[in-house]
């Protein structure tokens, strides 16, 4: 067994990987900058692992895991090099470990997350898995060889796993501080399917997803030449309900308890995964309709005749994705967006797109830009006023002018961002109730 200390383990995926390196008998403390509480530390302190906020004394056998958020001049990375610690990668460790079990890694623009969660939630009550979730959320299952991870392609990171399936749920130009065009993030994607032993699993309603090269695979969506093809879909104020034909033949009816034809994807990517292992189609329908959704994936809280919801949407497709779920469940009340962006490249690039987007909303209020590893000197007129500017019915907003939306009744208010906007949502929260 071995040391592990994580550096940023507060991070969705750091926290995911610290828990599963614990379940397997390792011991695990962490540190993070951030001193208020975070969604992701809860599975952490269940465990009792310790998060320190100043520099512990460490050991020489102590390994050390950096997230990329961390730069090289941190006082926590500059601390293990002057001991001589060995420092890896989030992505490199993860790499290391899934080599040793059957992985089915999950990629994509989107959907990542409730992928992999729903694909854990299943396997879980059934057959026993492994699983990294991006939402804070992992477990080591040490009599199953199954082991589910979001594979993420910032960096081209996911290269460094070689998994037996992969999940392709779609592809579309993010990380634009790094990939130099579309052509250049295809490739990756294109580049992880060639190291997949087995078969892809992929959107094949994209033409993007279809011109990649995939020798052995199968598509799923809505259209009729993919493999696997959702018919008959109703959406419901509670769900989705649906029929799924493979390979021509129809395969069981699904009764889905999340909203939009997205998580309708979603599901058919987790459903090619259960038809691939085996799985009894009919126990599948049981669990997917006991799935409650992965963490900050519209969740609710309702308040009188208000709702509001946290998602962690960040990218225009996912913003319009939430904003039709919500559209689709409460069709008689207002829809209210509050977005925080992240990353000034993100907004440079896709602010047209968000604004489409967001306009999908009755109203638009739209927060400062975050960015942990980008500097507001790198990118001279780069804020939110490109988004605000070209808004329909949008206009600014902070923590110190939150009580404007007080004004708006009998609506649903979706807070969405992959930052804290869920501290922000707290603080109306309180300013509602307190009304």
């Amino acid at each position: 067994m071995s040391k592990y200390y994580f550096v940023g383990i507060k991070g969705s995926g750091m926290s995911s990987l610290a828990q599963v390196l614990y379940d397997l008998g390792n011991t695990v403390i962490g540190y993070d900058d951030n001193k208020n509480h975070a969604y992701t530390q809860d599975e952490l302190e269940k465990r009792n692992i310790k998060i320190y906020y100043e520099t512990p004394e460490l050991t020489s056998d102590y390994i050390v895991v950096r997230t990329s958020a961390v730069r090289d001049n941190h006082k926590e990375i500059e601390n293990a090099k002057k001991l001589g610690l060995k420092i890896k990668e989030y992505f490199e460790l993860l790499g290391e470990l899934t080599d040793k079990y059957k992985t089915i890694a999950i990629s994509g623009c989107h959907g990542k997350t409730t992928t992999t969660a729903l694909l854990a939630h299943i396997f879980s009550e059934t057959v026993g898995c492994s699983y990294i979730i991006g939402d804070g959320t992992g477990v080591a299952n040490k009599d199953s060889n199954l082991f589910f991870i979001e594979a993420c392609e910032y960096y081209r990171h996911f290269l460094n796993y070689h998994p037996t399936y992969t999940i392709i749920t779609n592809i579309e130009l993010d990380h634009v501080d790094y990939y130099k065009d579309f052509e250049d993030y295809k490739s990756a994607f294109q580049a992880f399917a060639d190291q997949t032993k087995k078969t892809v699993v992929a959107f094949g309603d994209s033409e993007d997803v279809r011109s990649l090269n995939l020798k052995d695979k199968l598509f799923y969506g809505f259209n009729d030449d993919n493999d696997i093809v959702c018919k008959n879909l109703k959406l419901k104020e509670n769900g989705s309900e649906f029929d799924v034909y493979i390979k021509g033949e129809f395969y069981n009816h699904f009764d889905l308890p999340l909203l939009g034809r997205h998580m309708v994807l979603n599901s058919l990517a987790v459903i090619a995964i259960c038809y691939l292992e085996g799985l009894d189609k009919n126990v599948v329908n049981e669990e997917i309709h006991t799935f409650k959704g992965a963490k900050r994936r519209f969740v609710e809280t309702i308040i009188g005749d208000v709702v509001t919801v946290d998602d962690y949407a960040h990218h225009p497709t996912e913003v319009a994705a939430t904003i039709s779920a919500a559209r689709q469940k409460y069709p008689n009340k207002e829809i209210i967006a509050v977005f925080k962006p992240n990353t000034y490249s993100r907004t440079k690039e896709l602010y047209k797109d968000f604004i489409k987007a967001l306009d999908l909303a009755d109203k638009a209020y739209v927060t400062d830009i975050t960015c942990d590893r980008e500097l507001p000197s790198e990118f001279p007129g780069v804020t939110s006023d490109l988004i605000i500017n070209g808004l329909r019915n949008g206009e600014h907003i902070g923590d110190d002018t939150l009580d404007k939306l007080l004004k708006h009744k009998n609506s649903v208010l979706l807070f969405m961002s992959c930052k804290d906007i869920y501290t922000m949502k707290g603080n109306f929260e309180k300013l509602l109730r307190e009304e």
